[in-house]
């Protein structure tokens, strides 16, 4: 372990901050905060008797790591890590560094520990898909929409979100999937208002692009610019508007060609 050696040579220091420096882009790539980031590699690093300090960017991490001798210090750059938001990953990987500072585990073990993490399965897509297009109905009856509704939009997203999960697989542009997405969720909902299904086809339009609101990126540039990563924060924020701008474009786009005019 490495909390455990007196002397602290370069190379040992060199494959700690590869560690953190992976960790670090693989904690940032699933979603996690600017301030958990900094707390998780902070207590690893000193339960490894060093001393860490971490730059975050929007598509890159930097992590500067020595051994407390002045002047000497290690700069790691690692690309964010495309994994995707996954909470299950952001959980696991924060378990992982509490095990490190609680001296659980030793260096070796935790870069096992991480490795597994890295292979750690998405949840099947099927559940995905119906949980969300469940989800999605509940919004809809939550806003005011009846039993209808609520079952076009059930479909509608379903549809759009096996779309997306197709489009995605195959590496598809974020902005362009989520702009077909929502036109493709929001032509299949129009048709409550069409043929005059239920009394809130109005309310089935509207939340039928629900489901792709980035209410992820949103949230964590809110925390980012409470604890002051105002780069972290503006980025994210950046993000998020332009994936709710494709949404927007898609449904208006799907508004128009079918010749509806809710407003």
């Amino acid at each position: 372990m490495v909390s455990g050696l007196e002397a602290r040579p370069v190379c040992v220091v060199a494959q700690a901050g590869e560690f953190l420096a992976d960790y670090t882009a693989w904690l940032w790539g699933s979603g996690a905060t600017a301030i958990r980031i900094e707390k998780n590699v902070s207590r690893m690093a000193d339960a490894f008797g060093l001393e860490a300090a971490v730059a975050l960017l929007p598509r890159h991490v930097e992590l500067a790591i020595g051994n407390g001798c002045p002047g000497e210090r290690t700069v790691i750059i690692r690309k964010m890590a495309s994994c995707g938001i996954s909470f299950d990953i952001n959980t696991r990987l924060s378990r992982l560094s509490w095990e490190i500072a609680d001296r659980k585990i030793g260096f070796r073990q935790a870069c096992q520990r991480f490795e597994i993490i890295k292979k750690t399965k998405p949840t099947a897509w099927w559940e995905t898909l119906l949980l969300a297009s469940l989800a999605n109905a509940s919004f809809c009856r939550l806003f005011g929409g009846d039993a209808v509704a609520m079952a076009v939009v059930f479909a509608a997203t379903l549809a759009g979100f096996y779309l997306k999960q197709i489009m995605l697989r195959n590496h598809a542009d974020v902005r362009v999937s989520f702009f077909c997405c929502a036109f493709f969720s929001a032509a299949i909902s129009v048709g409550a208002e069409i043929f005059k299904w239920g009394d809130t086809p109005d309310i089935a339009i509207a939340t039928s692009v629900l489901y792709l609101i980035p209410g992820e990126p949103y949230i964590n540039a809110a925390s980012d610019l409470i604890d002051r990563h105002y780069l972290c924060a503006f980025g994210r924020f950046c993000d998020a508007c332009v994936l709710t701008a494709a949404l927007s474009a898609g449904l208006a786009t799907a508004l128009l060609l079918l010749g509806i005019d809710l407003f």
